[in-house]
């Protein structure tokens, strides 16, 4: 089977999760919430995300998922099936495209006031120094480092998947990559990764990024 260009950020999208790994909190990945993962766990939230990402089903991110995708949308949108966006179903997308923005913002917002309630332990309203300190150091404790991480993560994950530099990303090679990625987290080779092997691999992975920044300057 030929294997066409992917983009990127599709494919980073689909690796991120197994990066996760090294990057914080599992969330869905540790299905029986114990505060590790498995290898099983890893390997059935890796399975889900790759079939999430292949929308033709071919077995391979590509290119061409993203051109399936594109269609999905536009025959949602395409609502009498004309082949054609009038402007009333241009209107009606772009109205269900703000709905969802609107919807996304207020459970930021709920987030957002519980973070803060939580933090404001002596519930003054406010945040002092040593509430915001204790928060710092309880996000260092549980390792979380943000989505941002994550991608990052996910464009490493890329370059391990993509063993034949074609910019394409089979299954085979996305099992292989996450393997590859889960060993390296558990160190000590138990197949459960804790989350001291996740810290202890994130501040490895920021230490040698650091020290390839500064050897390329």
């Amino acid at each position: 089977m030929k294997k066409t260009a992917i983009g990127f950020s599709a494919a980073a999208l689909a690796l991120a999760g197994t990066a996760a790994l090294s990057q914080g909190p599992m969330g869905k990945v540790d299905t029986d919430g114990d505060g590790s993962v498995t290898r099983a766990e890893m390997a059935s939230h890796g399975a889900a995300m790759f079939a999430r990402m292949d929308a033709n089903g071919d077995g391979v991110i590509n290119a061409e998922d993203r051109a399936t995708r594109r269609a999905e949308m536009f025959a949602k949108a395409d609502t009498n099936g004309d082949g054609e966006l009038s402007q009333a179903e241009m209107e009606a997308r772009r109205d269900a495209r703000m709905e969802r923005r609107e919807a996304r913002a207020e459970r930021r917002a709920e987030r957002m006031a519980e973070r803060f309630a939580n933090m404001d332990t002596d519930n003054s309203g406010g945040l002092t120094q040593e509430e915001m300190q204790a928060n710092r150091e309880a996000r260092g404790k549980r390792g979380h480092h943000g989505k941002r991480g994550g991608r990052r993560g996910g464009m490493m994950m890329i370059r391990m998947a993509d063993a034949d530099g074609d910019k394409s990303i089979t299954r085979a090679e996305f099992d292989a990559a996450q393997a590859a990625h889960f060993a390296r987290v558990d160190t000590n080779g138990d197949g459960r990764i804790t989350a001291a092997e996740r810290e202890a691999a994130h501040q490895k992975m920021r230490a040698e990024g650091k020290a390839k920044r500064e050897a390329d300057r």
